[in-house]
């Protein structure tokens, strides 16, 4: 696929270097030379400097037989007016733009169409990060917690701790523990390596475990991986800005929430506009406005503010004085992994979230959703199986029969509105959708090529 990526900054990088490598040719546009310079470098990919938006640039990027434009500028103007250069000179199948502001975003069903402002599909970081979060939330203990088939099944990463029921067990004895659920071992990752779990694999303490069940039993499987977190009722917000501000009008009709802005204006409206939380003129590092607002009662606290620093900071003040747990939004990747399993007990990156709302769009087949995990090493992923028996290689075929590339499980199928635990017996039907979890995504495109039905397969 012939993929046209404008904007070398850090979600339009990460998305590149996802992508390279998947038998795409990939071309980034950017102002910046040193940026495209190191990108060059980095991931021997061809760029183009000059403005996104103008059509001669465009045109030298391969826009007129390219399959898909990105747009992921900092500027929601040039994202959209590339998008119609594209469409308009160059005829460009599918078109792709970051929006952030809600100024259009919220309009975005009656702005944009073929006829108006032709961008194919709209994404919002802030959104996306925001969702992120409010998931996290809602399973305290959880690294990471993704959703399939609108809810109904749960991909979730715990760490494994001393007094869950499953460590120093069999996975084979998770059914034991679990009377009303089911849940499949996607995968383990021991000390940073990935192992490919079986029914003999013993759970051990620090292990980070991947598994998919019905979105309702998460708790209840949780549980077998370590002693379950009592659920989230106080919250300290640092940053009022749109995840901020987000994150705290998702939450406080269930949670007593806090929010630290320290633009006294932003504040002021941000207290006109919540309805149920405390806003706070101030700065989230002032360590006697935290001891004030009894930073130690808080079950948790979270950094969102534009200051990767000044995240950091304050996590680590607020956990010094007593908050129970924190997480923090992270752009720089280096940061993430100077600070994750220390003081932080979770970094969020705004690109991986970023990144996975745009897989699904990029990926060959019917795939509805994508997942980037694990730093973009690992991926998860719904697909649809379409065909039958004579033109598909999965379906009429269980789970023991299909051949999957190696490090790739299949969790669970969605069936209508009912989620079937995979088993090796398990039948795939036509119109399921099926969700893969791969330790390794360079295999991504054999997944995708075997739930691609031919004509007349035999």
């Amino acid at each position: 696929m012939k993929i046209v990526i404008l904007g070398g900054g850090q979600v339009g990088a990460t998305l590149a270097e996802n992508l390279v490598g998947e038998d795409n040719d990939i071309t980034v546009v950017d102002t910046d030379k040193r940026r495209l310079e190191s990108l060059a470098e980095a991931l021997d990919i061809r760029t183009i400097e000059g403005h996104a938006s103008h059509p001669r640039v465009l045109r030298a990027a391969g826009c007129e037989d390219a399959d898909m434009l990105i747009a992921v500028t900092t500027s929601d103007e040039i994202n959209m007016m590339a998008c119609q250069v594209a469409y308009t000179l160059f005829k460009t199948p599918k078109r792709i733009a970051r929006i952030r502001s809600h100024e259009y975003s919220d309009f975005a069903d009656s702005l944009f169409h073929k006829d108006d402002l032709p961008v194919d599909h709209v994404i919002s970081p802030e959104q996306q990060v925001t969702d992120y979060i409010k998931r996290l939330v809602d399973y305290p203990g959880a690294l990471q917690v993704v959703e399939f088939a609108n809810g109904r099944a749960s991909l979730v990463a715990v760490r494994a701790y001393y007094g869950g029921k499953l460590v120093g067990h069999p996975i084979a004895a998770l059914k034991n523990h679990l009377s009303n659920a089911e849940a499949r071992v996607a995968a383990i990752f021991r000390r940073g390596h990935a192992i490919k779990p079986t029914g003999t694999t013993i759970i051990e303490a620090g292990d980070e475990v991947f598994f998919v069940t019905d979105t309702r039993a998460v708790r209840t499987v949780m549980e077998a991986m370590q002693r379950l977190e009592n659920p989230y009722r106080r919250i300290l917000i640092a940053g009022g800005g749109n995840v901020g501000a987000g994150l705290a009008a998702q939450l406080e009709n269930q949670h007593y929430v806090k929010l630290i802005e320290q633009n006294p204006e932003r504040a002021e409206a941000l207290n006109e506009r919540l309805e149920k939380t405390t806003v706070l003129y101030g700065n989230a590092s002032d360590e006697r406005l935290l001891l004030d607002e009894n930073v130690d009662d808080m079950d948790v606290f979270i950094a969102v503010t534009n200051d990767d620093e000044a995240n950091i900071m304050s996590a680590m003040l607020a956990k010094r004085l007593g908050a129970k747990k924190t997480m923090v939004l992270i752009q720089r990747q280096a940061y993430i992994e100077l600070t994750q399993d220390h003081v932080i007990d979770i970094a969020i990156s705004p690109q991986r979230a970023t990144v996975s709302s745009l897989l699904s769009l990029v990926r060959k087949g019917d795939i509805v959703n994508a997942y980037s995990l694990r730093k973009g090493v690992a991926e998860a992923i719904e697909v649809i199986a379409h065909g039958d028996e004579q033109t598909s290689k999965v379906i009429g075929k269980s789970i023991d029969e299909i051949k999957l590339p190696p490090g790739a499980t299949i969790g669970a199928i969605v069936r209508g509105h009912e989620v079937l635990i995979a088993h090796h017996d398990t039948i795939l039907q036509a119109d399921d959708h099926v969700i893969v979890f791969l330790v390794d995504k360079q295999y991504i495109g054999e997944v995708e090529h075997l739930f691609q039905p031919g004509a007349l397969f035999f």
